[in-house]
């Protein structure tokens, strides 16, 4: 029998950081590569302290994400960096977004960003689960378990360095970014490309779950 490689959660994170250098994130956040890549450096410890388990894409469970919110790289540019697995047809944001609403679906106030610019989410699932759940449940339930619901941006990244994630009838909804009415942003799939828009947050679909993470971590912290 031959063995398989074991985990590796520095080789991990340093695939994801090429990622982004390989998708031109560095140009989107004005910093050449090699600076751009020194400032994610330090979140290497925190992948390495707590991703153990190796990530698991198409049962939709990711022990770390690296994230990259919209201060350094805007969403609108983001966005058509991601594809399908397998795919080349760009993601994109849908015109249900009527101009200027975007920037409008911004954290939550129990959704705390640890650093404005760039963390590890940790212990994410897609949450498929909560596929024909009306989200507004989908996000108590959530809530209860002590978890964290996803971000435009964590979702962004989630697709961005495992795109297997992202499959038919296992979409996810990011109810970690709101803009103070009933939209819940969600993501999934339009005309073969990854979509990024919004469903009403009373109306279950039964391809939509609901993305959560267990925590957020910045560069130098270990917990909380």
């Amino acid at each position: 029998m031959t063995r398989q490689p074991s985990h590796d959660p520095g080789t991990e994170f340093d695939r994801q950081v090429r990622t982004l250098l390989d998708l031109d994130y560095p140009a989107l956040a004005g910093l050449a590569p090699e600076r751009f890549a020194e400032s994610l450096a330090p979140l290497r410890e925190v992948a390495v302290g707590h991703g153990d388990t190796p990530p698991d894409p198409e049962a939709g469970r990711v022990p770390f994400l690296l994230v990259v919110t919209r201060q350094l790289a805007p969403i609108e540019q983001t966005m058509p960096r991601t594809t399908l697995s397998g795919g080349r047809k760009p993601g994109f944001v849908d015109g249900s977004f009527e101009p200027g609403s975007l920037e409008r679906f911004v954290a939550t106030d129990s959704t705390v960003l640890p650093d404005p610019n760039a963390y590890l989410l940790l212990d994410v699932e897609r949450g498929e689960e909560f596929c024909d759940v009306v989200p507004n449940d989908a996000m108590d339930t959530i809530a209860g378990r002590g978890r964290t619901l996803l971000t435009i941006e964590e979702g962004v990244a989630l697709i961005t360095h495992f795109p297997q994630v992202l499959v038919k009838n296992k979409c996810f909804s990011l109810g970690g970014s709101r803009s103070g009415d009933r939209r819940v942003p969600a993501i999934w799939i339009s005309q073969r490309s990854p979509k990024l828009g919004w469903c009403w947050a009373g109306n279950p679909h039964t391809w939509l779950g609901m993305a959560s993470a267990g925590a957020r971590r910045a560069a130098g912290t270990n917990d909380g």
